[in-house]
């Protein structure tokens, strides 16, 4: 079997999973209960390396490849609260790419730097009230006024939001021309006219704090545009695909790891007269589910193959077919966990539903997928696009 792991990527794995396992799991309950994290986990995950391991060493990072952020996404899973593993997500896969790759060398200094090194949090600004997965639709503006930008609008649903230190953040600079009138821009929390109007409470993924944001006239200086005027669309497409595979990633670790619990679960918990794993209809439903997300994962490595290779080894634009793949993988991934987690809450039978199993929270955490970095409905749509349906 193709492996694609180095034994440098599994000594990695090991330090994510001592990380996941004795520093963030021993929090669930408490984290669950307050809706969010402490800030020290961002810290702490940068002094041991997790945030920044694929940036390049000029960026802060440790200049090795994307394998290891597929390491990160699997082993981050073992902390049992998807919100902790969203909020490091955002801050290394999410928030910062598109700083690495466009970014002046002062925009990387002052922000990506300190934000691999966890010093500083970052957010993630795309999604509005009136516009979640149409991008194109947003409606927030930055008008250029001498040697600033004035930043007025509202976005929504920003993982990090309520704690955030700056938000990259996409804007209307030519509204009149729709998708191809965005810019990014770097926007410190600090600055006048930027608020917190509310932190979101969510079904799931509750460990982490999502926030509904205001900017009223902030002024941004020039040097914190990001990238081209006008280009934002296009970054942020590119951008995407990162946010895309490392959900799905994720995703299927994940279900592997519910499957685990619940058959582990079904060994122990006897039923008229013997464990009820030993159910044949059962035994028959998780041998489907394990088949399925061995498949998924396998499709999952080959588009983390494909992006490492464009992205990291060749440093090209990532591929029409690379782009596609991504966009598959997202749905695939999205609609095995959805069926392991329904189906392993049905196997606990009524304690599935107490909030005391952690089946109970991955049954509400995992619905984001569907949702998250652009809904199942619009990857097909964007796919039947791609292939000319």
């Amino acid at each position: 079997m193709w492996q694609p792991f180095t034994e440098e990527h599994q000594q990695f794995r090991k330090t994510v999973r001592s990380f996941a396992e004795k520093e963030l799991a021993p929090h669930v309950e408490e984290w669950e209960a307050s809706e969010c994290f402490p800030n020290w986990v961002f810290k702490r995950a940068g002094e041991l390396g997790i945030l920044g391991a694929h940036f390049p060493e000029e960026h802060g990072g440790a200049g090795l490849d994307y394998w290891f952020s597929a390491v990160k996404a699997e082993e981050l899973v073992r902390a049992t609260m998807a919100g902790v593993s969203m909020g490091l997500l955002v801050q290394s896969d999410m928030a910062t790419p598109v700083i690495s790759d466009i970014g002046t060398k002062e925009q990387i200094e002052e922000f990506l730097r300190p934000a691999l090194a966890g010093d500083k949090i970052a957010a993630l600004g795309v999604s509005e009230p009136a516009a979640g997965s149409d991008v194109a639709g947003i409606r927030t503006t930055a008008r250029r006024d001498g040697d600033d930008y004035v930043l007025s609008g509202q976005k929504t649903f920003i993982t990090n939001g309520t704690r955030a230190d700056f938000v990259t953040l996409l804007a209307k600079t030519s509204p009149d021309k729709g998708a191809h009138g965005c810019s990014f821009f770097l926007v410190p929390t600090s600055l006048r006219g930027f608020s917190v109007a509310k932190k979101l409470r969510k079904i799931g993924n509750k460990s982490s704090d999502t926030a509904e944001i205001f900017l009223d006239e902030v002024r941004v200086p020039k040097r914190y545009l990001l990238g081209e005027p006008d280009q934002g669309f296009a970054y942020l497409m590119q951008n995407f695909q990162t946010e895309r595979l490392i959900a799905a990633v994720g995703a299927i670790a994940s279900s592997f790891m519910t499957l685990d619990n619940t058959v582990e679960y079904g060994r122990n918990r006897v039923a008229f007269g013997k464990p009820i794993i030993k159910r044949e209809s059962w035994q028959h439903r998780f041998v489907d589910l394990y088949t399925r997300c061995e498949g998924a994962r396998a499709f999952v490595y080959k588009c983390v193959d494909h992006y490492n290779d464009e992205r990291y080894v060749r440093k090209v634009p990532l591929s029409f077919d690379t782009v596609k793949l991504i966009s598959m993988a997202k749905i695939l991934a999205g609609d095995v966990a959805n069926d392991v987690v329904d189906t392993c809450l049905q196997f606990h039978g009524g304690w599935g539903y107490i909030e005391d199993f952690p089946i109970a929270r991955a049954w509400r955490d995992q619905r984001l997928l569907r949702i998250g970095a652009g809904t199942t409905e619009t990857m097909k749509y964007y796919l039947a696009k791609l292939m000319n349906f």
